[in-house]
């Protein structure tokens, strides 16, 4: 099986109403699935944390780097749980496709670094999940050589006028949603850089936007779990598809699917890989 149709078989089972309170079943079967998934290539953890009385779970795999230095590890993560009513597709099924197929590919031929995928929970209610995470590694002194938040990677449009922006950055980029985006903080700008680079090589366009402050004047680049670990001062980036600034579909029923396109999202998945690797 190719990487196109591992993606859209994961696809399949998790693209689904997920939401933790109000689709329970769907949430939990997800949930299972990554677990089920990750279990082929280590031993997954679980990291538990507590919302209004309620226990939910980061599911976390581990990946030893190649030979016996120690490095600070590469932490992949994407959220798992979606908004009440729509099957979330894009947001965020195809994140968690490639955080699953980037722990097979790492798990065969590892890196000279450790990396840690985690898949997040509740990130639709205010990037808890992720908060909690960060809060752990921070009170524990736990570096990172990066983090990068896998958040909606599989819609693509060459309509003219069908990307937006944030006021001011369209002068700067193009209005075509074509383009994969990388989002990060300025220490990250050398690998925002050679992973946008890897993206292009791999056949998908590829933009790339060093933000200052936390991004907190730019409040739409903070929409994902990385905005935490910026918050706490680690290298962290986003890779996304810019979500509502170019997806009609997004946190609407109609994200299913059929609304993406895999070629597109195969792409971006192979592009980091690859550019991944090289770090």
């Amino acid at each position: 099986m190719d990487l196109k149709q591992r993606l859209h078989t994961h696809l399949t089972q998790l693209v689904r109403d997920r939401d933790p309170y109000l689709a329970t079943a769907g949430h939990f079967f997800v949930q299972q699935y990554i677990r089920q998934q990750l279990a082929q290539w280590g031993t997954v953890e679980t990291h538990e944390f507590q919302v209004r009385g309620k226990t939910h779970q980061n599911l976390i795999l581990n990946l030893a780097a190649l030979g016996k230095g120690e490095s600070p590890p590469i932490l992949i993560g994407a959220h798992y749980d979606a908004v009440p009513g729509t099957p979330g597709a894009d947001d965020n099924a195809t994140g968690v496709a490639a955080l699953l197929e980037l722990a097979r590919i790492f798990a065969d031929q590892p890196l000279k670094h450790p990396v840690q995928l985690i898949a997040f929970d509740m990130e639709e209610y205010g990037l808890l999940g992720s908060a909690a995470y960060s809060v752990q590694l921070r009170q524990q002194q736990q570096p990172l050589r990066l983090m990068i938040s896998l958040e909606m990677l599989g819609y693509c449009t060459s309509t003219p006028d069908s990307q937006r922006y944030p006021a001011g950055l369209e002068r700067f980029y193009p209005n075509q949603g074509n383009f994969i985006a990388l989002i990060g903080n300025l220490p990250t700008i050398p690998d925002l850089i050679r992973l946008s680079r890897s993206i292009r090589t791999s056949g998908v366009p590829s933009e790339w936007l060093p933000t200052f402050n936390k991004g907190l004047n730019i409040p739409q680049t903070r929409l994902s779990d990385h905005a935490p670990f910026w918050d706490r001062g680690y290298r962290a980036m986003m890779v996304t598809d810019t979500a509502f600034l170019r997806n009609p579909h997004y946190h609407q029923a109609s994200d299913r699917i059929d609304t993406l396109d895999l070629d597109f999202l195969t792409g971006v998945c192979r592009g980091l890989e690859v550019g991944i690797r090289a770090l």
